[in-house]
């Protein structure tokens, strides 16, 4: 039921709802990560465990995905979301700030802000605040009126998120807090890092009275008292409050998926009750749809993480209770016998079998329908291009100097370079390994050489966040033997529409592939796209791009949420670029994973 009247919440020695102490058991549900037509269904499950808010992050990338355009609608339309919340009863938390982290590319900032090389992002530097008050001027209005203070359901809003795991500037936390506060902000503000005294001291506004939380998936008492310390060493006697527990992680490529025992967390759970509030990170996980998947830091080799953010959450991918929200359950119950529960809803997934091949044709044959050249010197990354995600394709012209196989290196690109002789497959790099020789045979004096790069997803947390790397594509050139080749051609490729693609030009073996397989459903329903024997690329599904898969797995399948697809005929479009392709391709009414540590498929 929706909320009536007037209401007050406040950050005391407790929190406080009316005038009354109030116990935060949240969930964090994305509205970015889930099909709207799930909104209802997830947020429903929430409620009938006993939970009182929803917590969510604002990706700044996917609601400005170009400069000064912004969108508010369809799946990115978080008024609906938050009013849906509202309608069932439930209290918001909201984490609106520049960085959300998130495993979600370049942690929810745009690309597009690498394109000035004078800005430092995720600072105090003018030129950033100001791309942040301009964003802020979309964004707030929406937020605002949703406050509790309005007659809304948003009770707080995080100023920035895990700072103190990457900077000690104050003076960019209270520039961010200040846009906030400018624009109508006025419930409880709050911040929330790793609970040791570090990371706190770095990321925290607390002096400035801004409530510093703490994340962390186990040893509350431990932790929650850490976090105590803190507070008292600044002479606060504020609430406990964990924003994230984990309750399990995310996956990257070539590691098998994190499992958690449903009952231990239910446990770690319960004894983080019992000392403060919690939001569960994640309620239900969802989707890294399109090119949206964040990468995990590292010295050289950074680990891109997969299109399923699944994270082993109490509601699986397609929204469904696992073992982990039944144990949670009877932990609330014995800790609050009197907290009002229900039966959550689940929904059945589809299968269809053996889908033919429909159409076929090369990327090479239809890459002047898909895009326009841009002409340079040397080649330029993909932001100078214009470009945030994707692939980019460079091509140029060179001339055979020696009846030996020509030595060949691209310099300095991120993330997976695969190079082309005359349309002809020569050499694969990816990240550390982009820039040794590759040695090919020129079967003619003047040759055609493409490079295909693929921007795998930007670091999402950490101390590379600004790094080199971030920015994708070619950054310096490419050598044949010792000289740096001229005159490129770059066709930008994000793939954001796939309806220009000509099915007549043709195809041949070994290159980059569109393949088409049509089929039709009696009822829309959710399913998953079976990989397997494929070897890298990208999935569409009635023209919406569902997300990457390598055959590197453990994830070898992609979830098609129930709303993309229609009673009738529907298409799947798989982009391929290892030249390793299926005729036939199968939907799974649950994901397809293989275990790394063995090998074969099994179905979960």
């Amino acid at each position: 039921m929706a909320h009536q009247g007037e209401h007050k919440f406040e950050v005391g020695e407790e929190f406080f709802l009316d005038g009354v102490p109030f116990k935060i058991i949240g969930g964090t549900i994305h509205y970015f990560r889930i099909h709207p037509d799930d909104w209802h269904r997830t947020l429903y499950n929430l409620k009938a465990l006993g939970f009182n808010a929803v917590e969510t992050y604002v990706p700044w990338n996917a609601h400005e995905s170009v400069p000064g355009t912004f969108d508010f609608t369809g799946g990115l339309d978080v008024a609906r979301f938050l009013d849906m919340a509202a309608e069932l009863g439930l209290w918001a938390i909201v984490r609106p700030s520049p960085f959300i982290c998130a495993e979600w590319e370049f942690g929810g900032m745009p690309a597009w802000l690498l394109r000035d090389r004078q800005m430092r992002p995720r600072s105090a530097d003018p030129r950033f605040i100001q791309r942040v008050a301009s964003y802020y001027d979309r964004l707030m209005p929406i937020l605002v009126e949703r406050q509790i203070t309005h007659g809304g359901n948003i009770i707080m809003m995080q100023v920035e998120n895990e700072y103190g795991s990457y900077c000690e500037d104050k003076g960019y936390l209270r520039a961010v807090r200040d846009l906030m506060v400018e624009r109508g902000v006025d419930v409880p503000l709050c911040t929330s890092d790793g609970p040791w005294r570090a990371c706190l001291r770095a990321g925290s506004l607390i002096d400035d009275g801004i409530l510093a939380t703490g994340n962390f998936g186990s040893r509350a008492g431990e932790n929650f008292a850490r976090l105590r310390a803190f507070h008292q060493e600044h002479g606060k006697t504020w609430p406990l409050m964990c924003m994230e527990f984990w309750d399990g992680w995310f996956s990257r490529w070539g590691t098998d998926p994190v499992r958690r025992d449903p009952h231990e967390l239910a446990e770690s759970v319960g004894e983080a009750l019992r000392q403060g509030s919690i939001c569960l990170y994640m309620f239900r996980g969802g989707t890294n749809f399109g090119f949206m998947n964040g990468c995990s830091a590292r010295h050289t080799h950074d680990l891109h993480q997969v299109s399923s953010y699944d994270y082993d959450a109490p509601l699986d991918e397609a929204g469904n209770p696992t073992e982990k929200y039944f144990a949670l359950r009877s932990t609330l119950h014995r800790l609050f016998p009197d907290i009002a529960q229900a039966e959550p809803i689940a929904q059945e997934a589809a299968g269809v079998a053996d889908i033919p091949l429909a159409a076929r044709v090369g990327l090479f044959e239809t890459l002047g329908s898909l895009a326009t050249p841009q002409h340079s010197q040397l080649p330029k990354t993909m932001e100078d291009l214009g470009q945030s995600y994707g692939y980019t394709l460079y091509r140029t012209s060179i001339e055979r100097d020696t009846r030996e196989p020509e030595r060949l290196r691209v310099i300095d690109a991120r993330d997976r370079a695969q190079v082309f002789v005359d349309e002809r497959l020569v050499g694969t790099q990816y990240q550390e390994e982009i820039g040794e020789d590759i040695h090919a045979e020129l079967p003619a004096p003047e040759v055609r050489l493409d490079v295909l790069v693929e921007n795998m997803g930007r670091v999402n947390y950490g101390h590379k966040l600004l790094a080199d790397t971030q920015r994708k594509g070619i950054r310096t050139g490419v050598c044949v033997d010792l000289h740096f080749v001229t005159g490129w051609d770059q066709y930008c490729l994000p793939l954001e529409d796939v309806s220009a693609i000509d099915w007549e030009a043709g195809a041949h073996a070994g290159a980059p592939t569109f393949s088409r397989y049509d089929f039709s459903m009696t009822a829309p329903a959710p399913t998953y796209v079976d990989l397997t024997g494929f070897g890298k690329g990208i999935v569409f599904v009635n023209g919406t791009n569902v997300g990457r898969f390598w055959e590197e797995g453990p994830i070898m399948s992609l979830y098609v949420p129930g709303g993309l697809l229609r009673a009738g005929e529907n298409s799947i479009v798989v982009f391929e670029t290892e030249g390793r392709l299926e005729d036939r391709i199968s939907l799974r009414p649950g994901p397809v994973i293989r275990p790394i540590e063995r090998k074969g498929v099994e179905e979960t």
